[in-house]
């Protein structure tokens, strides 16, 4: 293998070189104990990782022999830094400090044969890990383990078993197949997971407002029964409550508008105009009555959720997106169209989000655009009246009031936006 390097490629090694070793020292420059690595050794090594592939790129044996040079001298330091006693405000890098001056031998024959912004990428990656060495442990603290668990086995379902499902229908009675199912519920769940973690990490107190737009990209109707009984748990702060049930409910507009523009970019153009326009009535309702009724310790009180990110939840999501599938298809068969409105309706009294992903991916065969987005409209409205219901039950009459008249608001609104899509 021939390799001519170029006053670019020499001039970027060194560059990198120079920028992560400063960055190094930065970090353990404090350290009263000797440590390997710093401004002037990972420029060198880098130089010496470019230099030893040069002369023999071919099978890089002298390359691989500095390698092997490199890391028993490495073994020898951290052998010996083992029996020294550690202070407890010791700064020592461990393996941390080890592997940065490998990163910086490799660096070399990195620059010479691949692409720059691997270089420039490794790089980087290596100075932010080394410096958010207390931020990380601290997010490692404050995620539980079963949290991370379900992770996992959630990783794995993307990553081994979304790839194997079959892209074809199984039965005539829809053109839904596995795939597409799954790949929804993926979605989903991906959208909710993120919205979950974003509230957990992001602001460690958790107000009410945060709770309310972060809820509803998962959940609105899980957000309004949380807060709901927060109402009646915390008579002090009904406004800020009430106020959080309504943005929720606007933020569920915004999500479809999401889920839809991942899988029927037609419906997203059709259904933009009144969904932003529900979102924004929403979003004005709700900031009103925060202005008008919320005390002044507002976003203070802590509204936590629960992890949306169960197996179980996402197979109940992939059972019931088929079911509605199933039920579009014969319904629309028998009764038609309005057939099919009155099952948005009913569907809207539980969770739209397999139901509207369902039509929205083609479902029911020759159903026109039009009508997919009245139904999808007159499940939302339907599911605001639901989550209206909810806040009488788990607040009472007089509390809920304020979110009664505006959740019915915005169903009215939906309703008439799906009558006049429906007579167009």
């Amino acid at each position: 293998m021939s390799i001519n390097p170029s006053p670019e490629n020499f001039a970027l090694l060194l560059a990198l070189s120079f920028f992560f070793g400063l960055a190094f020292e930065e970090y353990f420059g404090p350290a009263s104990e000797k440590i390997p690595g710093g401004v002037r050794t990972f420029p060198l090594l880098a130089l010496t990782g470019a230099m030893l592939y040069l002369l023999e790129p071919a099978h890089a044996i002298v390359f691989s022999a500095g390698l092997l040079a490199l890391g028993a001298w490495l073994f020898a330091y951290y052998r010996a830094s083992l029996g020294e006693p550690a202070s407890p405000d010791s700064t020592k890098g461990g393996l941390v400090a080890l592997i940065n001056n490998v990163l910086a031998y490799l660096l070399g024959p990195i620059v010479l044969l691949k692409a720059h912004w691997l270089a420039v990428g490794m790089t980087v990656s290596a100075v932010l890990l080394l410096h958010a060495r207390d931020p990380l442990h601290k997010l490692a603290r404050t995620i539980p383990a079963h949290e991370i668990t379900t992770l996992g086995k959630f990783l794995i379902l993307i990553g081994v078993i979304l790839p194997i499902l079959p892209d074809q229908p199984l039965t005539s009675l829809t053109t839904i197949t596995p795939y597409q199912v799954w790949l929804a519920v993926v979605v989903v769940s991906t959208l909710s997971y993120g919205s979950y973690l974003a509230q957990r990490l992001i602001s460690p107190a958790r107000g009410v407002l945060l709770t309310a737009v972060l809820g509803g990209l998962y959940s609105s109707t899980a957000t309004t029964v949380t807060l709901a009984r927060r109402m009646r748990d915390d008579p002090e702060a009904q406004g800020e409550f009430q106020a959080g049930v309504i943005l929720a409910t606007a933020l569920m507009y915004l999500r479809l508008i999401i889920l839809f523009a991942l899988f029927n970019l037609s419906l997203v153009r059709g259904l933009v105009a009144s969904l932003l326009l529900l979102f924004v009535v929403g979003l004005a309702l709700a900031g009103l009555w925060f202005w008008y009724a919320a005390p002044a310790t507002a976003q203070q009180r802590a509204a936590p959720l629960l992890n949306p990110l169960e197996l179980r939840a996402a197979l109940l999501f992939a059972t019931m997106f088929v079911v509605t599938s199933l039920l579009s298809s014969w319904i629309k068969q028998g009764f038609g169209h309005t057939g099919l409105y009155w099952l948005a309706t009913l569907v809207g009294l539980t969770d739209i989000d397999p139901f509207v992903l369902s039509l929205a991916q083609g479902s029911v065969a020759g159903l026109p655009l039009n009508t997919v987005m009245v139904a999808v409209l007159i499940a939302a409205s339907s599911n605001n009246i639901l989550k209206a219901i909810y806040a009488i039950a788990f607040a009472g009459w007089p509390a809920s009031l304020p979110v009664v008249g505006a959740l019915g608001l915005l169903a009215a609104l939906g309703f008439g936006a799906a009558a006049w899509l429906g007579g167009s």
